[in-house]
């Protein structure tokens, strides 16, 4: 069954796509149906704001990306950038540029997986619009969020002796991603192609569908740790380490040895005969936290699960550098994604 949506014009697929929609936030007063949506937060919170556009072809494929898992993803990103400021998301809206390609069904699997997003994060789709395109799928998200006014987290704020702290592991999501390219290469024109992917699937799930670190932001807060800078990794660790020393005018050294890395990340990359350690460093899409703590907070981030120690903010005049296990200095090099690089 396929229903085009010209059948149901502009406000018709708005009003199909978005009813039902139950506003869960009190800052949430008024949202889908009107000619903008209205919202209300309280003297003592900072309102954050986000937005992201992601393009068909640039940032996601859609001959292995099912467009459930893409609606699941495009929120998630959203909501891991107001957490990387040390906030909880409470709106978003939703714009859509479609081609004619598209079917309704196709927008109800992509807004399904939206939806679902914005169940399990407790988020509200409060607007957006939609309208046509000549070159595929796009879509614009922006997220808003709250956080106390003396919480909120900036790149700037790393100082000197400041530990370096990731959640979770690194290089899975580019290793998904290798793995996909590689089935799509393989299987290239054939129908109904079935790749087995039997023991790669945390890979895939961390490429095509991530989740945002809520776990440990709320593990912060109940161990009375406020971060110095935060950033989630989407470009990969390199490129946001820098970002964070080049903002709080710092240096720092990173350990090869401590970099958490999952086992079928291990193999994958052995499989295609990449460097581990270059994959973890820069492959990006992991959207775990890198953060910096004081030191005297050692004791209690040791102690938290999912959170790991990987170096420490040094003065700016010593550079950012990645310590080899047999202890060799190799400087840091922002090599993670850019959409803008031309492709040599």
């Amino acid at each position: 069954m396929r229903t085009e949506i010209a059948t149901l014009g502009e406000f018709g697929l708005i009003k199909h796509l978005t009813e039902g929609i139950k506003l869960e936030n009190e800052s949430s007063k008024y949202g889908v149906g009107d000619d903008a949506a209205v919202l209300s937060y309280p003297a003592d919170k900072q309102v954050l704001v986000t937005t992201d556009l992601l393009m068909e072809g640039v940032h996601f494929d859609l001959t292995y990306t099912p467009l459930k898992h893409l609606g699941y993803k495009a929120a998630v990103v959203n909501f891991s950038d107001i957490y990387a400021m040390n906030g909880t998301p409470k709106q978003i809206t939703v714009s859509l540029a479609l081609s004619k390609r598209f079917s309704v069904e196709d927008m109800d699997e992509f807004y399904a997986g939206l939806r679902l997003a914005c169940q399990q994060y407790k988020v509200d789709i409060v607007g957006g619009d939609t309208t046509s395109s000549l070159t595929g799928f796009a879509i614009s998200i922006t997220c808003i969020g709250e956080s106390d006014k003396d919480k909120v987290v900036y790149r700037n704020g790393a100082k000197d002796t400041d530990l370096i702290c990731v959640s979770g592991d690194l290089g899975a999501a580019y290793m998904g991603l290798q793995l996909l390219e590689r089935e799509k290469a393989v299987f290239k024109g054939e129908q109904d192609a079935q790749p087995d992917f039997s023991g790669k699937e945390y890979l895939l799930e961390r490429q095509l569908k991530p989740e945002a670190r809520k776990d440990i932001i709320e593990k912060l807060a109940t161990a009375n740790i406020v971060p110095t800078s935060m950033m989630d990794i989407s470009d990969g660790l390199s490129s946001e380490l820098l970002h964070i020393c080049t903002q709080s005018k710092a240096g720092c050294r990173v350990y090869e040895e401590h970099i958490p890395i999952d086992y079928q990340t291990a193999v994958m990359a052995e499989e295609f005969n990449m460097n581990l350690t270059t994959c973890a460093m820069n492959g990006g899409e992991d959207y775990e936290l890198l953060f910096t703590v004081p030191i005297a907070d050692h004791e209690k981030i040791s102690e938290m699960e999912g959170v790991r120690l990987i170096g420490h903010i040094t003065k700016p005049e010593l550079g950012c550098a990645l310590i080899t296990r047999d202890g060799q200095e190799f400087e840091l090099k922002a090599q993670g994604w850019n959409p803008l690089q031309e492709n040599k």
